[in-house]
């Protein structure tokens, strides 16, 4: 076969997420050839302004996509947790890989946890769902935005701009920085990001022979999980302009979901949870929507685009 080429954006965690899976493919099919092909995206490129001010996290993805249209690329790699709901025409997720630590971190140089930060404490983080549960657990503190790649965000912390930061576990255990987690932010207190910790392998949807390649590497359990996940964000219309949770477990032919969302200006958190058929996420996905809709979470949305 001929070399697989994987798109890439340029950060230490986005390149340490697409050498894992070439290694994965690698593994799966001996004698194959993988490399990286890194990309700037514009979501990468502009930092001095919020995600859901610059156009979303589809930003992450265009410029990837755009290089599989181009036959400069195979697949892509990415976060799931930064795909949006619906997929670009011509593009499908032919692998989700098994899940790694789902919860969010609290990252600090001189304190343990988000209830031990002093009184008007200043935490960084551009996420509007973490900023909301922030401001429901701890309506004293000081919000600030945090962007850039990981090491950027430890930077600014390091350097006196926060008390503390919040970032994913995941992407910290991956960067081989598990030190810097001082506790986990974890259910049922706190939810994460819809998909969070999961790894995604795109690519065109005319492509039979990638979609089989990929398949050794899809985590069946993960993906039910997600698929949970991303049809109650889906149903609500959710993007990073909208602080939406959720976190699905599967237990046996079972899976419980618990979702919510949030107001990041004034911490009111709407939430609810339904149990259903591991064979129709959809379905879950969509009943946790209309739950958290009839409790109120519809004031919290924008309009439908």
């Amino acid at each position: 076969m001929k070399t697989l080429r994987i798109a890439t954006r340029k950060s230490p965690l986005a390149l340490w997420q697409s050498e894992y899976v070439a290694d994965r493919l690698r593994q799966a099919h001996p004698g194959i050839e993988v490399e990286l092909v890194p990309m700037s995206t514009r979501g990468d490129e502009i930092l001095d302004r919020s995600l859901a001010a610059i156009g979303g996290k589809g930003l992450f993805l265009k410029e990837l996509e755009l290089a599989m249209l181009r036959g400069e690329a195979d697949c892509a790699v990415h976060s799931l947790k930064d795909v949006p709901m619906e997929l670009e025409p011509g593009f499908a997720l032919p692998a989700i890989l098994a899940r790694a630590d789902h919860a969010d971190a609290f990252v600090s140089t001189h304190h343990a946890s988000l209830a031990d930060l002093p009184q008007g404490a200043r935490v960084g983080t551009s996420s509007l769902r973490r900023q909301a549960q922030v401001r429901a657990l701890r309506p004293d503190i000081q919000l600030g935005d945090l962007r850039g790649n990981v090491n950027t965000r430890l930077a600014k912390l390091d350097a006196g701009e926060f008390d503390a930061i919040i970032l994913a576990c995941a992407g910290l255990q991956r960067l081989a920085l598990d030190a810097r987690i001082r506790s986990r932010l974890d259910a049922p207190e706190w939810l994460p990001a819809p998909a969070q910790g999961a790894i995604a392998i795109e690519c065109r949807d005319d492509a039979p022979e990638l979609t089989a390649l990929f398949a050794a590497l899809d985590d069946a359990h993960t993906r039910t999980c997600v698929e949970a996940e991303r049809a109650m964000n889906r149903a609500l219309h959710g993007s990073c302009h909208v602080p939406v949770a959720a976190m699905a477990v599967l237990d046996g032919e079972r899976v419980t979901l618990t979702g919510m969302v949030g107001d990041a200006a004034t911490g009111r958190l709407v939430r609810a949870e339904a149990e259903g058929a591991a064979n129709d996420t959809g379905a879950l996905g969509r009943q946790v929507a209309e739950m958290l809709l009839a409790r109120g979470a519809g004031e919290l949305l924008p309009p439908a685009e």
